[in-house]
This record gives structure tokens, C-alpha cells and sequence, in this order.
């Protein structure tokens, strides 16, 4: 995550975050009694309003794992750019061996994509985009390429500025 840039706290917006457990993962250990079971949790948090944010953590117990990746979340907030309901432009991103192609679509299209991507879109407030996942399935990952994908996207204005057409 220290990779992405424009990380806020979820305390600097005066907005409620909704919090999502995207996956689980139980691990154990086998030691002399048996064996030990730990956890890890990857946690979206968003408002809907274009802001979003995930955590990853382990504890050895469910609730404690999904705390610290909510806490871990509120901490790794980003913003970014969207162009009324949709993306302003197709984008491909790769991300740690996962791969998500993003394309804007007209309006009541809805959110089609892959369970871990539809759930950055709809908590990060995109209602039309088409999505396809196409690399690794490791949800840590495609969350990964979802979120770098959004920050990459830029709107028509700022485009025109930078090329000095605007």
C-alpha cells in the first residue's frame, strides 16, 4: 500500500464510511497440542462519494484481524476521479501479477465486474463501469489493481490543462 499516493485519514472528511469485509483467510499451525489457528482479514471501507480505502491484517482471532484491517483502512483513504456515475476513460492496470480493465458505460448499465472489484466501484460511488479481472485471482491483489486503476484515472479538463489545450 505505501506505493499509492493522496493516503488521508478517514477523520479528516466530515463523511460516514461504510465498512466492508471483502475476505477472510483461516491458517493454522500445527505445534505440539495440536493445531493453532490464525487469521487475516482484508477490509474496504468507502463513502460512496468517490473515496475509499482497504486494510490487510492477521491476529489470531477473527474480530481482532477485521479491527486492525478496519483501522488500517481509515488510515489508507485515497480519492479519486469519476465523471458523474462513471469513469471518464477505459484504463488497464496491473498490480502484482493482477490485471483490471475498467471501461465507462452509459447510464443504467449498472456495475459488472468481478465480486472484489464490484465492491471497490460500488463503495468507492461508481454506478456504470464495466470491469473484467484479467490476472490473478488473489483478492488482495485485484483490490490492489481496482484502487491503482481509479487513482490513475484522470477527467477531460484536467487532461486539456496538462496539454495546454484548456
Amino acid at each position: 500500500m505505501s506505493q499509492f499516493k493522496q493516503k488521508k485519514n478517514a477523520d479528516d472528511y466530515g463523511t460516514e464510511f461504510e465498512e466492508k469485509v471483502l475476505y477472510i483467510n483461516r491458517c493454522s499451525k500445527v505445534v505440539k497440542g495440536g493445531r493453532k489457528f490464525s487469521f487475516s482479514a482484508l477490509i474496504l471501507i468507502g463513502d460512496g462519494q468517490g473515496r475509499i480505502g482497504y486494510g490487510f491484517a492477521k491476529a489470531n482471532e477473527v474480530s481482532d484481524a477485521i479491527r486492525k484491517g478496519t483501522d488500517a483502512a481509515k488510515k489508507n483513504i485515497i480519492e479519486f476521479e469519476f465523471d458523474g456515475k462513471t469513469i471518464p476513460h477505459e484504463i488497464t492496470v496491473d498490480w502484482h501479477g493482477a490485471r483490471v480493465m475498467m471501461k465507462p458505460a452509459p447510464e443504467g448499465t449498472g456495475v459488472i465486474a468481478g465480486s472484489k472489484v464490484r465492491a471497490v466501484l460500488e463503495l468507492g460511488g461508481v454506478k456504470n463501469v464495466v470491469a473484467k479481472n484479467l490476472g490473478s485471482n488473489n483478492p488482495l491483489n485485484q483490490v490492489g489493481a481496482a484502487i491503482k486503476a481509479l487513482l490513475s484515472l484522470r477527467n477531460r479538463g484536467q487532461t486539456l490543462a496538462n496539454r495546454g489545450l484548456a
